[in-house]
């Protein structure tokens, strides 16, 4: 077992995860340290938080990328941090709710609409953040991109209304959601860090039978999601086999079955 090997094994790091302890090494130490360094830093963290991370790793080196990359021609690019993402992160945490005002694509605009906010998400393809949050009058899940969002404010509810809303989420969500066991075949299983890092957007678990050397990964993942993750499921090839899951074995039927035609075979 290789230096990687050791780093990102999963039983490991599961069993420092259980014990408290989260590892870093000391290229990502040097990583943070060279990225704190960037204009935008001071607007992703609290003072304190970055005054903290900068004594921690005062004694690091940062990293040189004067030689390492030559920059060409490009399009503008999107910044990954978003202004608001401190303020929603901070009415996420404390189970706020809010007043949004936001727009949509034709540019119609709505304002202090009644909203509670539940998760933040990063849309690698698009390059553009996203809040999903509850509509409390309507009463059911939105999306939005932060960009179109024009002003948020806090907003003032009983607790009582925080558990109830709470609960309406969670059977929202629970009507969405598609649960699939995948199976890892036994000889790819020195690739498990790979495999769960094709579905490290999702929340997943994962078993493992000693006796037959097995691991098994239960994803969760909400309907409108599963051709990502047939996506993935396709990119993995024969590492992985759908054991549980109609929908998804359906589909990869359907896929197998196109491959072998368009190939010319039976």
């Amino acid at each position: 077992m290789n230096l990687f090997e050791k780093i990102f094994n999963y039983q490991m790091i599961t069993r420092l995860e259980n014990s408290g302890t989260f590892m870093i090494t000391s290229q990502e130490r040097s990583w943070l340290k060279t990225m704190l360094n960037h204009p935008s830093a001071s607007h992703a963290f609290t003072p304190v938080t970055l005054e903290k991370l900068e004594s921690v790793l005062v004694d690091e080196n940062t990293l040189d990328f004067a030689d390492a990359f030559i920059e060409k021609a490009r399009s503008k690019e999107k910044l990954v941090y978003h202004p608001m993402l401190r303020a929603l992160r901070r009415f996420i945490t404390s189970q706020a709710a809010i007043q949004l005002t936001y727009s949509v694509k034709d540019d119609q605009t709505f304002s202090n609409e009644m909203a509670f906010p539940y998760k933040l998400e990063y849309s690698l393809v698009k390059k553009e953040w996203y809040l999903l949050w509850y509509h409390i009058r309507h009463r059911a899940m939105m999306s939005s991109k932060l960009d179109k969002i024009e002003s948020i404010k806090e907003l003032f509810i009983s607790p009582e209304r925080v558990a109830q809303i709470g609960l309406d989420i969670e059977k929202l969500l629970q009507k969405r959601q598609i649960h699939a066991t995948i199976e890892v075949i036994k000889e790819y299983n020195r690739e498990l860090s790979r495999i769960l890092y094709a579905f490290s957007c999702f929340e997943k678990q994962v078993d493992y039978d000693e006796t037959q050397e097995k691991y098994t990964i239960r994803l969760t993942f909400l309907n409108n999601e599963a051709e990502y993750v047939l996506s993935k499921l396709r990119f993995l090839g024969k590492r992985v086999r759908v054991i549980q899951g109609e929908h998804l074995q359906r589909r990869m039927l359907e896929s197998a079955k196109k491959a072998l035609a368009r190939y010319g075979e039976s």
